[in-house]
Formats: structure tokens, C-alpha cells, sequence
């Protein structure tokens, strides 16, 4: 046997057991599916997810309404938030909060080409360990191979967008001084980190989400390649 496969796909088989999946005892198996289709189905769920979550993060309130994926004030703003919405402040907080999902919602579609390039080319050593990976292992390839190059695209436009609020410019001068000792730290530093980092955790958590979908109604996605690799991993 070509030990180039995944012995007949022994690796998916090995994932369909990690993730307590069993093989369909009548109709299509495991056995039935080539390295190739397999290869092939995933690049293609994994397109389909990407698209799909681009297309719905990046339309109007496309963060902002959805609870999965809205990014909230950071941590140490947003622990005053109370206090400020009893003096008063709510519509600044209001504001800053749109700014940000705002922003967030217009990056998102400047990671289209970048995700497709990614997921064409890549490996069957990626796909082993998108399949043996867990629930969240669509999440960490995307991130691992996008996800520092995103943050600095993403980056100026955040910027662009939440400097029109005043509060975010107060913030980032309060942020400045408690992180230069050391009371602060990470994306916190500033709305901008903040908001393109939450951009891309959000992104990423919708890829997966959509991927788990297509594992789940392969037929519903009327690709015959899909339908047959997800089909024999379905109990």
C-alpha cells in the first residue's frame, strides 16, 4: 500500500473515531473515499465556510447584532461601564461600542482573498490535523496562517474608523500610561489591537461554525465531491 495515503484513509478514519463519529454501516464508507476526494472535500468546506462567514461578518451589523462574534467595550472600560451609564456616559460608551463592531464589520471582507489562498493551497499534513484536531481545529489553521498578516491589514482601517470617537482616543492616552507600568497588557493596549484582534477571533469562530455546518448537511451544499467525504463520516 502507497504509504503516501492516508492508508485508504486511514487518517480520516482515525479522526471519524477521535471525534466519536461512526461509519455508516450500509450505503457509502470511508473505504469508498480517496485521499484526493478527501483532500479536495475539505479545501472545499473549508472555502464554503470561509466565504459564508466573510460574507455575513462583513454586511451591516454584522458583528454588532450577532452575540457570538459582538465585540464589548475591553475589559478595564468595560468594568466601569456601569458606573458611567449611572453618570451619564452611556452614549459614549454607546458610540464607541458601534465604532467598534463598525470597524470590525468593514475589515472583515479584506481577509477574502487571503483565506481562499490559504485554503487552496494547502496540505494533507493540514488536513490531518484540521480532522484529528477537535472542534476548535478549524479555528487555529486559519490562525496560524493568516492571522498575523490579517492584524496588519486590518489594522489601519480599525484605526481609521474608531478615531472619529472621542472616547476611544481617551481610552487609548489611559491605556498608554497604566500599561507603561504594567497594569495593562496585550491587545488591550489600545482600542485598535483590541478591535483587530476581536475582528479576527470572531472571523475565525465563524469559519469553524460554518464548516461544522457543511459536516453536518453535506447534501444541503449540493457538491457531489462534499456530499460523499462528509456523507461517510456522518453516523
Amino acid at each position: 500500500m502507497n504509504r503516501r495515503r492516508f492508508s485508504t484513509l486511514s487518517g480520516v478514519l482515525a479522526a471519524a473515531s477521535c471525534l466519536g463519529v461512526t461509519v455508516k454501516a450500509h450505503a457509502l464508507s470511508l473505504n469508498d473515499v480517496s485521499n484526493a476526494q478527501a483532500l479536495q472535500g475539505l479545501k472545499l468546506a473549508l472555502e464554503k465556510g470561509a466565504l459564508a462567514a466573510v460574507k455575513s461578518l462583513g454586511q451591516a451589523n454584522g458583528f454588532l447584532g450577532n452575540d457570538k462574534v459582538r465585540i464589548p467595550l475591553p475589559g478595564v472600560l468595560d468594568d466601569a461601564a456601569r458606573l458611567l451609564r449611572n453618570l451619564g456616559q452611556g452614549a459614549p460608551l454607546d458610540e464607541l461600542i458601534a465604532a467598534m463592531n463598525h470597524a470590525a464589520e468593514m475589515a472583515v471582507p479584506m481577509a477574502r482573498d487571503m483565506l481562499v489562498g490559504v485554503v487552496k493551497t494547502m496540505k494533507v499534513q493540514d488536513a490531518k490535523k484540521i480532522l484529528t484536531g477537535g472542534d476548535n481545529s478549524v479555528t487555529q489553521f486559519f490562525a496560524e496562517k493568516t492571522r498575523q498578516d490579517l492584524s496588519r491589514k486590518f489594522l489601519p482601517l480599525v484605526t481609521k474608523v474608531t478615531s472619529r470617537v472621542k472616547l476611544a482616543d481617551k481610552y487609548n492616552q489611559i491605556a498608554a500610561k497604566t500599561a507603561g507600568i504594567g497594569l495593562l497588557k496585550g491587545d488591550q493596549v489600545s482600542i485598535e489591537q483590541y478591535v483587530t484582534a476581536k475582528s479576527l477571533d470572531g472571523l475565525y469562530l465563524m469559519i469553524g461554525e460554518e464548516e461544522k455546518k457543511i459536516r453536518q448537511d453535506p447534501v444541503g451544499t449540493g457538491s457531489a465531491v462534499l456530499q460523499k467525504v462528509f456523507g461517510a463520516l456522518r453516523p
